[in-house]
C-alpha cells in the first residue's frame, strides 16, 4: 500500500487533515516538521536560525527517511516542494495529495507562531502562494480543495486513493 502524502501551504489543513486519515485508515501518522524536532531535540524556528538553506537540507534527509516508510499518512512542511528531489523521495511509495485552501481562509486563521518564513510578516503568505502554488499543481498526484467539512475532504482523499490502490471503498 502507498503512504498518502500531503502537501500544500502552512495552515491548508494538512496535519489536521492527516491525523483524521491515518485514524480512518489504520496507518500511521507522521508529521515531517515533528519528525525534524524530535530528530533534532530543535524548534522548527531554532533550525531556521541557521538560514533556510539549512533546513531545507535537513529537511530533504527526513524526507528521504520517511519515504522508506510504508503505508503512513506523511504531512509535509509547506516549502517541500521546494526542493524537487523531495518530490522524488515522496513519489517512490507515495501518492501526493495537494490540499489546496482558498489563500484568504488560510490568512483569516493561520497561527504563525512556529511558521518562521510568516512570523514576521503574515503578509508573506501571499508571496509564498504565488511562489509555491504552481510547484504544488505540477508535483502532486491529486488536487483536494479544501473548502467543504473535514470529512468530506478525508472521504475524497480516501476516495482516490482506493482507486490508486484499485481497493473497494
Amino acid at each position: 500500500m502507498k503512504n498518502i502524502v500531503l502537501i500544500g501551504m502552512p495552515g491548508c489543513g494538512k496535519s489536521e487533515i492527516g491525523k483524521i486519515l491515518a485514524q480512518k485508515t489504520e496507518m500511521e501518522f507522521i508529521d515531517v516538521d515533528d519528525f525534524i524536532e524530535s530528530s533534532n531535540k530543535l524548534t522548527i524556528t531554532q533550525i531556521f536560525k541557521n538560514g533556510e538553506v539549512s533546513f531545507r537540507d535537513i529537511e530533504s534527509i527526513a524526507v528521504r527517511e520517511l519515504s522508506k516508510k510504508k503505508s503512513v499518512v506523511i504531512s509535509t512542511g509547506g516549502g517541500v516542494i521546494k526542493m524537487y528531489e523531495n518530490i522524488l523521495s515522496l513519489k517512490k511509495n507515495g501518492l501526493i495529495i495537494y490540499i489546496n485552501r482558498p489563500i484568504q481562509n488560510i490568512v483569516e486563521d493561520i497561527d504563525v507562531e512556529g511558521r518562521p518564513l510568516l512570523a514576521k510578516d503574515p503578509a508573506n503568505v501571499y508571496r509564498l502562494f504565488d511562489e509555491r502554488g504552481p510547484l504544488y499543481k505540477k508535483y502532486c498526484d491529486h488536487e483536494v480543495m479544501n473548502i467543504s467539512s473535514l470529512d468530506e475532504i478525508v472521504d475524497n482523499i480516501l476516495e482516490i486513493y482506493a482507486q490508486t490502490n484499485n481497493l473497494n471503498v
